[in-house]
């Protein structure tokens, strides 16, 4: 496997980028200084806040890092579904003492605005969830030194990112925490069955393409990340384990719902966004995931405001608590503390299986 990621950070671990506030400077870049890969999210800002926050993660560290950016996507192909559903939430809205967003505030998430900005401040990584770029889009990343990974959730998405000129594709498996990054928002997979696991789709997206593996899926430890690597990945990225993480930017109810036993499983959902999305279930998730069509991200925006007030008022039962399956596992260190805890762990795993230890671990 090529070397195009792995020479920017000492540790096969990636700080996985969480839209929504977790993946702030503060936790990139001490991911980054730790020997790790840090990473922030543009998901739902706007150019010029993605532009401050690169700013303040420069003024931090001077080490590697990424940023990930959300697809455009289609029109809504069902209006009178979305309208049908913001029926169903007007008692929320009451309840909070607020209202309902609007479901056309835009589709695209100011993507070309972003490029733009990222084409002319090259960043050293980019990353792509909910589609693959074109090539062209590529191309000019590369031109200005930067490495391209495409979220994937399956061989032929896999294919589909190296026919484009991904540097590398980060898999992600049924496990993941928050939403999955498919390329099609199609109903017909939504059962709670449907997804492969981790290790099984690395082997499988490996018997496919020959650019780098970046796991993702549900992992806490270093043993589980040895399993990755041994599986054919050349890093693990990391989301749930560190979101509970003092410098992350998660609201502390979210932090706290991790290891509560009042939320003691996960569920794929579209109650909140419209996508597929792993979260603690809680009453929202009960009451109105049965119902929520596929229509994203018209139901983002319809409820942002709905989990905003919720969290104001202190109610994690309103709110998306976005987790991996393996939640119960998070620990509250500080983010360069849980980056060399998984560094040891890893060397510890590989070393009992035989595998000399990793380029820069500790031991």
């Amino acid at each position: 496997m090529s070397s195009a990621l792995t020479d920017l950070h000492r540790y096969p671990i990636v700080q996985a980028p969480m839209a929504g506030g977790a993946s702030c400077p503060q936790l990139a870049a001490t991911v980054s200084e730790a020997g790790g890969l840090g990473f922030l999210a543009a998901g739902y800002k706007t150019p010029e806040a993605m532009y401050e926050e690169i700013k303040q993660l420069r003024g931090l560290t001077d080490r590697p890092f990424g940023i990930n950016l959300f697809m455009p996507q289609p029109p809504n192909p069902d209006p009178a579904a979305v309208a049908a559903y913001g029926e169903r939430l007007v008692g929320e809205a009451a309840w909070y003492e607020t209202s309902l967003g609007d479901p056309d505030s835009g589709s695209d998430d100011a993507y070309d605005a972003k490029l733009a900005v990222l084409l002319d401040n090259p960043v050293p990584v980019v990353s792509f969830t909910f589609g693959c770029p074109t090539r062209a889009v590529l191309d000019a990343l590369a031109k200005v030194g930067t490495r391209t990974v495409v979220t994937v959730t399956s061989p032929v998405e896999a294919q589909t990112a190296q026919w484009a000129g991904a540097d590398a594709v980060c898999v992600q498996g049924v496990e993941a925490g928050g939403h999955q990054g498919t390329y099609s928002n199609d109903p017909a997979a939504d059962g709670m069955g449907v997804g492969l696991g981790l290790l099984s789709l690395i082997t499988l997206v490996r018997e496919y393409v020959q650019i780098p593996i970046i796991a993702a899926g549900g992992m806490m430890r270093g043993s589980q990340i040895a399993a990755a690597l041994a599986a054919g990945a050349v890093a693990a990225q990391l989301g749930t384990a560190f979101l509970v993480c003092p410098e992350s930017g998660a609201n502390a109810l979210h932090k706290q719902a991790m290891t509560d036993p009042l939320f003691g499983r996960t569920e794929l959902t579209r109650a909140f966004s419209g996508r597929p999305a792993r979260g603690l279930v809680n009453r929202f998730m009960r009451e109105h995931g049965p119902y929520a069509p596929a229509a994203y991200p018209q139901l983002h925006h319809m409820t942002s405001g709905l989990r905003k007030a919720a969290a104001k008022a202190g109610d994690p039962q309103g709110m998306a608590l976005w987790a991996g399956q393996g939640h119960r596992l998070a620990r509250e260190l500080p983010a360069a503390r849980l980056v060399e805890t998984l560094a040891v762990e890893l060397d510890a795993a590989r070393g009992a299986l035989g595998f000399q230890p990793q380029r820069g671990a500790v031991s």
